[in-house]
């Protein structure tokens, strides 16, 4: 995929109204947001599951549509439309794995390998929701790249590059290999739950077709731990 200047991406950021996130860029057809932990994409069940980005973003920006989501425990680069043609060109995009997205993350364990694919089908836990199981008859096909970018002594830094977008892929994937992600109070053992504050996982660089010029467009934020 012939991408932009990653520059574009790394444009000065908007200053941001109290409780919005950071705005990474924007025009008047898409908002990219640097999400922080803690923040759900989309309302969950509940009143007390309310409040979320995409709330806050139509607060700010009236008519500012969501497109994909994060975990609520997952930071980093989430793109919004601010119309509805940029919003159905941005879903099939997205539906077609058109989209490249990169996310870096800290796992529990060295990796024994540099790199490669992780090819297993998904589906909900109905026993113990909202986790997820690997089912390769029953599931949803799901398929993750990964790559080491450093190792320490007890753990590794990756890049995961999903193909598919299924809820809890990254997390799920990892653990599956035996490498579960630190803070991951879902998929993770107890130690590696404890061994951070937060779900060690930032989606780092998001790539789209513009959908008023069709052309790639790159937002990368640096991942925020190592």
């Amino acid at each position: 995929m012939n991408q932009t200047n990653e520059s574009q991406g790394r444009a000065p950021r908007t200053p941001a109204p109290p409780g919005l996130p950071p705005v990474l860029f924007s025009d008047n057809r898409i908002i990219v947001f640097i999400k922080p932990p803690g923040l759900l994409s989309v309302p969950g069940i509940g009143p007390e599951k309310a409040d979320c980005l995409a709330s806050r973003a139509e607060d700010a920006f009236p008519g500012a549509r969501i497109v994909h989501r994060l975990d609520r425990d997952t930071s980093g680069v989430i793109v919004m439309a601010r119309d509805a043609d940029a919003h159905r060109e941005l879903s099939r995009q997205f539906q077609d794995r058109e989209v490249d997205k990169r996310y870096e993350a800290i796992v529990g364990g060295r990796l024994a390998i540099d790199d490669g694919v992780i090819d297993a089908a998904m589906r909900k836990d109905l026993d113990h929701p909202p986790r997820q199981v690997i089912d390769n008859e029953l599931g949803r096909s799901a398929t993750t790249h990964f790559n080491v970018l450093s190792r320490g002594s007890d753990r590794t830094h990756v890049e995961l590059r999903p193909v598919t977008g299924r809820s809890h892929q990254l997390r799920l994937h990892m653990q599956s290999i035996g490498h579960p992600i630190l803070g991951d109070d879902l998929y993770a053992p107890p130690d590696l739950v404890e061994a951070s504050p937060r779900l060690m996982l930032h989606a780092t660089i998001l790539t789209v077709k513009h959908p008023a010029t069709g052309e790639d467009v790159t937002f990368h934020d640096p991942c925020p731990f190592e």
